[in-house]
């Protein structure tokens, strides 16, 4: 089974710059995106054998997340948790006969921090949403969590220490989750890869240099890791500042 996760930065912006071209190259059984930027009545394109499940944050035109699937899921929900977390559409999870997979668009830290009294709220009760699920079945989970957890998995680490994204609080709460029972599916296969990355900023001339952060993840259950074929970052795949993820499952 092939995923493949991406962050497309405004849905119908992607389209225009190749993304069915990509769908059709790659040809995956299912697709996890985040950053859609629509409502779901605004997703009109053309691609044949894919359910499509949107949410949509209630601000128009911010955030939001898609699965697009192949097989039927046996059940979709929206978001999870408090009220708190149900306004950005940030959370799709699709249940499957082996497994649950999870679509998440992380909030962002913000500016000097602003946000990360909230992120940290969000990274507790996610956590403890996604160990829910693993104890019913495996869980399959993926998108832009808008952290690079090491200092392997960004070009410029002592500059941006303390920077959204690579803040000591941020990295303290993935190894939480990955102490907790689940397997960065890329490390897993590369653990000593450097300048892999999956978001580029579109100043400096950042993605032709790959000063990059690798923030786009596949993380599963602890259970799946015999089952990882392989994990994979399409950085030569255009029409976003980030690119496509890939996990293949036997």
């Amino acid at each position: 089974m092939k995923l493949v996760s991406w962050n497309v930065n405004g849905l119908r912006a992607c389209l225009n710059k190749g993304f069915l071209d990509y769908v059709a190259q790659e040809d995956p059984d299912v697709i996890c995106l985040q950053e859609t930027k629509l409502q779901p009545e605004q997703a009109v394109f053309p691609l044949e054998g894919y359910h499509r499940y949107f949410n949509s944050a209630d601000k128009k035109g911010y955030s939001g997340t898609a699965i697009l699937t192949k097989e039927e899921p046996i059940a979709v929900t929206y978001d999870f948790g408090e009220d708190v977390h149900r306004h950005e559409g940030r959370i799709i999870t699709a249940e499957y006969p082996e497994f649950y997979l999870v679509c998440c668009y992380t909030p962002n830290s913000k500016d000097e921090l602003a946000r990360l009294p909230y992120r940290m709220e969000w990274e507790d009760d996610l956590r403890a949403y996604l160990q829910e699920l693993d104890q019913k079945k495996p869980v399959v989970y993926c998108g832009d969590l808008n952290v690079a957890h090491q200092e392997i998995d960004l070009k410029n680490p002592k500059t941006n220490r303390k920077n959204p994204g690579f803040s000591d609080e941020e990295r303290a709460k993935m190894t939480e989750l990955l102490s907790s029972g689940f397997v960065d599916t890329f490390r897993a296969l590369h653990p000593d890869v450097t300048g892999a990355y999956s978001w580029w900023s579109y100043r400096f001339n950042s993605r032709a240099k790959n000063a990059g952060w690798r923030i786009d993840y596949f993380i599963v259950s602890q259970r799946l890791r015999e089952r990882i074929a392989a994990a994979e970052i399409r950085a030569e795949v255009l029409g976003s500042d980030h690119c496509p993820v890939v996990l293949e499952l036997t």
